[in-house]
């Protein structure tokens, strides 16, 4: 389908979804799974316990039907996929404010909606931006208010990647917090099965490259931001997280070494990941309650 003459606006000046109200029990076994992913040697939560802050991923999850997705295994229509043709979808950041954590083993509520939706001039095209907010609820209270950012293009882009990986080059930073990683096609794979992310870009690496012009399987973004915070758990594990902001800048591949660091302040902590080959990945900035 041909792009309209006036760009991507057309196609959504229509488009009002409504707002979904999902619930979930919050099982222990997710967060366990996530745990094990992360090497830690017992779940980081149980019945009972508070949730890490942005572990609420690994809940609320929809499994379309297998004759739904598109052949990057992405679904073909969802509620707040915006109707575009040929529609490539990225992640590009968020904001979470935290009242309360959420607990596993409780009953949650999610309520979500279309905040706002944007085209933007990019240097490879125009970009649509559509931000959705999400209000967690227990026990009759909103625990948590998040908002997250998605981009989309119609058509595909070259972008600009490395042609090659030098995957023995390990990333050195003099911030205060640091956690190696170096995430290889079996964590990819764990990780999409966790958040039921069935898109071909981290676990497919022929898809990936010669479909995607990516140099190996990519990197989830959420999974580079949980990283992050992980800075934050492990490190000031007797302060609570108040807010994060979050933002998707570079992507990083399958076979590189990554390094998420972090500089503590008294209020908080500003956090990234890093590679020999870019210092920014990922940024996030975490406010302490």
């Amino acid at each position: 389908m041909p792009i309209a003459p006036n760009g991507l606006g057309p196609y959504v000046e229509s488009w009002s979804p409504g707002t979904v109200t999902d619930d979930d029990l919050l099982s222990p076994a997710p967060a366990a799974a996530l745990s094990a992913l992360l090497d830690q040697r017992e779940p980081v939560a149980a019945d009972g316990d508070p949730l890490p802050p942005l572990w609420h991923w690994l809940y609320f999850l929809r499994w379309p039907a297998q004759r739904e997705l598109g052949e990057d295994g992405h679904p073909r229509h969802g509620h707040f996929l915006p109707p575009l043709p040929d529609r490539q979808r990225m992640f590009a950041g968020g904001r979470c404010e935290i009242a309360e954590p959420l607990r596993l083993g409780e009953r949650a509520q999610r309520v979500s909606s279309l905040t706002s939706v944007t085209t933007k001039q990019g240097t490879t095209g125009e970009l649509l931006f559509v931000t959705v907010r999400s209000e967690y609820r227990q026990q009759g209270r909103t625990r948590l208010v998040e908002e997250q950012d998605i981009v989309y293009r119609s058509g595909r882009s070259a972008g600009r990647h490395p042609a090659e990986l030098d995957t023995a080059a390990v990333p050195h930073a003099p911030d205060a917090w640091q956690l190696p990683l170096r995430p290889d096609p079996t964590l990819l794979f764990r990780f999409s099965a966790l958040t039921a992310n069935a898109h071909r870009i981290h676990y497919d690496a022929p898809y990936a490259r010669g479909e995607e012009g990516y140099p190996d399987l990519v990197v989830h973004g959420p999974l580079l931001v949980l990283a992050m915070l992980e800075l934050a758990r492990r490190e000031a594990p007797s302060r609570t997280v108040g807010s994060v902001s979050y933002r998707l800048r570079r992507p990083a591949f399958a076979g590189e070494h990554l390094l998420a660091c972090g500089t503590p302040s008294d209020h908080g902590a500003a956090l990234r990941i890093a590679t020999p080959r870019e210092d920014r990945h990922a940024t996030a900035e975490v406010s302490f309650a």
